[in-house]
């Protein structure tokens, strides 16, 4: 089922703030997916999935590969629960972005240790779906 961006229902941003990991999917340049695990967290009031990872990763030189077309998915599952959220997705080095996908990692999750390689990607959602 698609959600309403401009009305989601408090059962889905409450599923967003337990302690949940994800898929996120990414296309190689070959075109085949990548997916890898990852904790997220959802921004509703910018209407952003962030995820923090590391420079070399794959997913990021996948989307990097993609350019500004490129687009990713994140999946969350628990049990019969099950989010999806789709949209354009970049990377960021910048210190004040990383910081905050940093900060809204930790509240969600825990502290990520130190590492001077430290990149977010930032997904611009553009669509919503699941059973929540």
């Amino acid at each position: 089922m698609a959600f309403d961006l401009a009305a989601l229902p408090p059962e889905l941003l409450g599923f967003t703030t337990e302690r949940h990991l994800a898929t996120l999917t990414t296309l190689r340049p070959d075109g085949t997916p990548h997916v890898a695990p990852v904790g997220f967290t959802w921004d509703p009031d910018a209407g952003l999935v962030r995820v923090i990872t590391f420079a070399p990763a794959r997913k990021v030189r996948n989307l990097e590969a993609a350019g500004p077309e490129a687009r990713a998915v994140v999946c969350q599952v628990d049990g019969g629960r099950w989010l999806t959220f789709e949209g354009p997705t970049t990377v960021t080095r910048d210190p004040d972005r990383v910081a905050e996908a940093v900060r809204r990692y930790a509240a969600r999750y825990r502290p990520p240790g130190a590492r001077a390689d430290r990149v977010a990607l930032e997904m611009a959602v553009d669509r919503i779906t699941g059973r929540v």
